[in-house]
């Protein structure tokens, strides 16, 4: 009864939100970017909230805990340092003052206007609205294994209703509804967090305590002491995870959008201070946890089919070690997680593919109330797709997300970074890094994942979905350069880019 009375208050807040928040997005501008008015805040915390969700806290932590012990803490230190101090310091202030100059909602307009092409739009609005789809998928996944075991409802069910609730707030207030609801949900996850950690180590009789307990667990040699070491078992393989999940965060639209609806310059100073706090405790945290978890969870426990399911280690930490409200609160946490990335997820597909694809087509006859129409028709397709997927309860939380972040951010990456800093950037360099970008990712998921091949190199386990959508990120910021050194841009292309550039940086 306590966990449905704390679910029911958090849901009718969320819905609450949306229904006030519907009045305010009759138009793009302010449907897709909160009329680019959104404070230091709530921008901070809709990029954290954005970027950690039930993938992190169930997947991951799980599975890189119990592959790495204690030394997972460092992904959780890169996604505060890399994937969003230097994001900020890097990106803000230039993405919005280049985004705003150049009247872009999504990313795919972004590389229209900056290159000069409406082929790039309509190539990269069809990678994010496919890709988008796995990562939603994730999410799903682990929010639904934690629910499963804290009310045991039916995995199936858990799934669609949660695509319902993200429906219901996401298409009645679009874009201020999701800042609105990530704020109070990012207060929810650092408390929650902190709380959860504190009760963890406590539980093992404190920090030394718990420390000495995993550092006597064997590791896969059968030596001692690796899961308290300060890198871990296997240092190459933890070093794809960190470049992955942190590096991504540059080249992921639903994260760079977030750059575009910010208010002014004294709030990207401010945001770049609190995202980087909130990730240090809401990642550095879970990762953190996560570490100990060969103290409560044995290998024949999760083993199904031969196979460990590693998205089972943290919700079975938390049952054996929190009473019943406190796992009320978790819920409403990773709930909390998960709602917020899912509604950027759906926000920045249903808009890519509404204002880059769609729109394109119908030659100016789609008004502004007929695109934010069809805009949320779409978040509706876009859930039931991604519901279709995560109901197949096989599937890895890590592998879904290494997918889609190792096509979109190794499409993205290079193109977004080096066409808000450069002038020289060409369009077929633009088009090698989707090729690139997405090739990577569909050649090795066809080979390793599917094809079930393995083997290592300089000690990176080929099979990792993990490595290769770190591989296909820094393939694009290499071969980038090359390719635009080699080739020319036209006459016209260059006129455009002084121009954008001098408007935007140099007056």
């Amino acid at each position: 009864m306590v966990l449905w009375i704390i679910l029911i208050c958090y849901i009718l807040v969320m819905v609450g939100i949306g229904v006030c928040c519907a009045k305010k997005s009759n138009n793009v501008n302010d449907f897709v970017l909160g009329g680019r008015s959104v404070g230091a805040w709530f921008t901070a915390f809709a990029f954290g909230t954005s970027y950690f969700s039930a993938v992190i806290f169930i997947g991951y932590a799980g599975q890189f805990g119990w592959k790495y012990g204690v030394a997972s803490t460092w992904i959780g230190i890169g996604n505060a340092i890399i994937g969003s101090l230097i994001a900020w310091l890097l990106l803000g202030k230039r993405t919005r003052i280049m985004t705003k100059h150049l009247d872009c909602s999504t990313m795919p307009e972004f590389f229209e206007k900056r290159y000069n092409s409406k082929s790039l739009k309509t190539v990269s609005a069809a990678i994010v609205f496919i890709f988008l789809i796995p990562y939603t998928a994730s999410v799903y996944n682990g929010l639904s294994r934690l629910f499963e075991q804290a009310f045991h409802i039916d995995y199936s069910v858990c799934i669609i209703a949660m695509a319902v609730l993200t429906a219901v707030y996401v298409i009645l207030g679009g874009y201020k509804a999701t800042a609105i609801n990530d704020f109070i949900q990012g207060l929810i996850m650092l408390a929650g967090i902190a709380m959860v950690v504190i009760l963890i180590i406590d539980s093992k009789g404190g920090l030394t305590n718990a420390l000495d307990a995993i550092g006597s667990i064997p590791d896969e040699n059968g030596n001692l002491n690796s899961y308290n070491s300060v890198f871990g078992p296997n240092k190459a393989d933890l070093l794809g995870v960190v470049i992955l999940t942190s590096l991504g965060t540059w080249g992921l639209p639903q994260m760079a959008t977030k750059f575009y609806a910010i208010k002014d310059d004294s709030a990207i100073k401010r945001g770049t201070v609190i995202s980087t706090i909130f990730a240090f405790v809401v990642a550095g945290g879970s990762y953190f946890m996560g570490g100990f978890g060969r103290l409560f969870v044995n290998a024949e426990d999760i083993t199904i089919n031969g196979k460990i399911s590693y998205d089972e280690i943290v919700p079975t930490m938390l049952n054996e070690t929190l009473p019943e409200v406190l796992i009320g609160i978790v819920v409403v946490l990773v709930l909390s997680a998960s709602m917020s990335t899912l509604s950027s997820l759906v926000l920045t597909s249903s808009s890519t593919l509404t204002i880059d694809m769609i729109k394109p087509f119908t030659k100016g006859k789609m008004d502004e109330k007929k695109q934010v129409l069809v805009m949320r028709i779409l978040i509706a397709i876009f859930l039931i797709i991604s519901v279709v997927i995560a109901l197949n309860k096989n599937t890895y939380i890590t592998t879904l997300m290494s997918i889609s972040w190792g096509a979109l951010a190794g499409s993205f990456i290079a193109p977004y970074l080096y066409g808000l800093f450069s002038k020289k950037i060409t369009k077929p360099a633009v088009w090698v890094s989707f090729a690139s970008g997405v090739g990577i990712t569909v050649i090795h998921m066809f080979i390793f994942t599917f094809g079930g091949r393995g083997g290592t190199f300089l000690g990176f386990s080929l099979a990792s979905p993990i490595n290769a959508g770190a591989f296909a990120m820094i393939f694009g910021l290499i071969i980038v350069p090359i390719v635009s050194l080699f080739t020319k841009q036209k006459d016209s292309d260059k006129e455009l880019t002084e121009k954008i550039f001098t408007e935007c940086f140099e007056k």
